[in-house]
């Protein structure tokens, strides 16, 4: 049986020996290995099915690791991963141990520049650029940026920095008219016209080749021919990238390798900083893919039939008990920065389309935008994953915070997340708000507890920040409520006379299965903290009498939750003290469960570290699952 194009490439070098043919029938076996691979992984589908032709272009005039491609964002690299050697680590992609969903130095030296958020790529190519020329070296860099990862600042300002240096760099913008959703504001309305006119950039080629063969007959005639030009060419789309100090190409069909290989050889040759505007569909060769692509920009493994979950998620609740509040409060509006759905704000958007606003990838402007809503009295409402609120970390301390300024801040997706690995893990977002002036962090332990926290949060006078995991709220319909002239009180949820755990958020269950294990030998407290900021007085004296105190948070140990416990109790010499938490060290990929029992997070290893505490043994300064 003779082999697919797909097993005759193991690396970068097999693509430059394929005709467009072989290329074209090889896009078409890579989107059926992603496809077939994702459905049992999980993982971003949309984006990597939309630039197969792309990358097979690249690969075939580019040749890798001396020439550097740099994808932004990165959950658009399968394809590159495929045909520069891991083809056959494919089927272990975002899994324990095996390949990542973005690329990775560590992985390939294929993958030139480590990555997961957005907009970075171009600075990033800008200093490979830089560093390239000083050291007198001769290697070509390519940053591949979205339409979606333009709108964030940071690529602007290294858009309008390359323009002033004037370095050999190539800038190729896949424009599919998405983000997660469908992208908003000007800049996506500017793409879409040259889209639609992109006639006129044809019209704009034949008039500057016209006009050369021109003979010029005096002086007035040049200088009328001059004008023409300058005229047509303001007129014309990608003027807004020539005045940054770009050679603008484009638009081009993204799905057609023979035409991108010209325009990336031409881009090349042309020298100097070059902006390539591609287009391309997303989910291409994927029916529900392409008919739905925010539903499919990432997905789960496929599910066997009775495994759905039964309860809401964590920001489905918080979407839910948000459309509820405002519909008696006027005063309160929500933000997103391009994830709408993924934060639980979509059913929000549709109620109130007059109130949502989304601000596209744009974390800082979404920030201080609230900070100016609630100066004028709103009620704004920001939900953001934690991975990414760390880009508008100055905003909270200097524009929230400093102005003690009534702005509540949604932490999505806080702890650990899974399979998308360290750059997408929450698991710093603790020690970075808890040491703000005038900020209030929150942590529930359940759906109902959230949506008693967001009531409570949206009647303050400062700024309010909740972190709430991802996944399952449970099925809990108790309703809460917390008096909003008083900070929210932890919990005594099992009372125990020789050791506590304080548990935050989604540790709790973990903690209560610990002190149900422990209840033979020994009696086992359990306190939810669920505020974290200010703590609740009463833990001081919670922690009296014990022979040990167990901290136990989804959150790295360094600065954390834990920390905070032992600034409380500095003073008690005699009390033992073990906080239980992430190590210092970037977790990595895997399942959220596999990713608690290897780092100790788990009920077995909580038990173990109470026997160890009360025997007296010494302890590691983080214990495993091996204790």
């Amino acid at each position: 049986m003779a082999s697919t194009w797909l097993e005759r490439v193991n690396s970068p070098e097999d693509i430059k020996r394929l005709d467009v043919e072989s290329l074209q029938l090889l896009a078409e076996e890579i989107r059926s290995h992603i496809i077939s691979t994702v459905e049992k992984t999980g993982g971003h589908l949309g984006a990597n099915l939309g630039v197969v032709e792309l990358t097979l272009a690249l690969h075939s005039v580019l040749s890798t690791p001396k020439d550097k491609i740099i994808w932004d964002v990165g959950h658009q690299c399968y394809p590159h991963k495929l045909i520069t050697g891991r083809k056959e680590q494919f089927h272990t992609l975002r899994q324990w141990q095996g390949i990542s969903g973005f690329p990775s130095p560590r992985e390939s030296e294929h993958d030139a520049f480590g990555v997961g958020h957005s907009s970075t790529s171009i600075s990033a190519a800008a200093g490979m650029a830089i560093a390239r020329d000083l050291k007198g070296e001769d290697y070509k860099v390519v940053a591949v940026i979205g339409d979606g990862a333009l709108t964030g600042g940071m690529a602007f300002e290294a858009l309008c920095h390359i323009g002033s240096l004037g370095k050999d760099i190539i800038v190729i913008l896949n424009d599919n008219a998405m983000s997660i959703t469908n992208n908003v504001g000007a800049l996506s309305d500017y793409l879409g016209r040259i889209r639609s006119d992109s006639t006129l950039y044809r019209a704009r080629a034949d008039f500057s080749v016209f006009l050369r063969k021109v003979p010029l007959v005096g002086k007035p005639l040049a200088q009328v021919a001059h004008k023409c030009k300058v005229a047509l060419k303001n007129m014309l789309p990608g003027q807004l990238f020539e005045d940054l100090g770009f050679a603008y190409l484009g638009p081009f069909d993204g799905h057609n390798i023979p035409r991108l290989q010209r325009a990336i050889k031409s881009g090349i040759q042309r020298g100097g900083p070059v902006l390539l505007h591609v287009y391309t569909q997303k989910g291409r060769g994927h029916r529900l893919a392409e008919e739905n692509p925010q539903r499919y920009h990432g997905v789960g493994p496929i599910k066997v039939v009775g495994s759905e979950r039964q309860g809401m998620s964590y920001s489905e609740v918080f979407g839910k008990t948000l459309e509820e509040l405002a519909e008696n409060d006027q005063r309160i509006v929500a933000i997103t920065a391009a994830m709408a759905d993924g934060t639980g704000l979509g059913d929000f958007a549709k109620r109130f389309p007059e109130r949502l606003f989304d601000v596209g990838i744009a974390e800082q402007h979404a920030l201080t935008l609230a900070g100016g809503m609630a100066k004028e009295g709103l009620r704004p409402v920001v939900a953001i994953y934690s991975t990414f609120l760390q880009r508008g970390y100055d905003q909270i301390i200097h524009d929230l915070a400093l102005q003690e300024l009534p702005v509540v801040i949604g932490v999505d997706r806080a702890g650990v997340v899974g399979d998308d690995g360290p750059t997408h893990h929450g698991v710093f977002d603790i020690s970075s708000l808890r040491t703000v002036p005038n900020m209030t962090l929150l942590a529930p332990s359940s759906g109902s507890e959230l949506a008693a926290m967001l009531d409570w949060a949206i009647k303050q006078t400062g700024p309010v920040a909740i972190r709430y995991p991802r996944g399952d709220a449970g099925t809990s319909r108790v309703e809460l409520t917390f008096d909003p002239e008083l900070p929210i009180p932890a919990a005594t949820l099992k009372n125990g006379h020789d050791v506590v755990i304080f548990a935050v958020g989604p540790m709790v269950d973990i903690a209560m299965e610990a002190a149900r294990v422990l209840e033979p030998e020994c009696s086992c407290g359990v306190v939810n903290v669920r505020s974290l900021k200010p703590l609740d007085s009463s833990l001081w004296r919670l922690a009296q009498g014990k022979k040990a105190i167990v901290t136990l948070e989804d959150h790295v140990i360094a600065g954390g939750f834990g920390s905070s416990i032992l600034e409380l109790l500095r003073h008690e010499t005699d009390l033992k003290v073990e906080c239980i938490g992430y190590p210092d060290t970037f977790i990595p990929q895997g399942s959220i469960s596999r990713l608690h029992e290897e780092h100790g997070l788990d009920v077995n290893h909580v038990v173990m570290t109470i026997r160890r505490l009360l025997a007296g043994r010494s302890l590691r300064a983080v214990a495993r699952k091996d204790l």
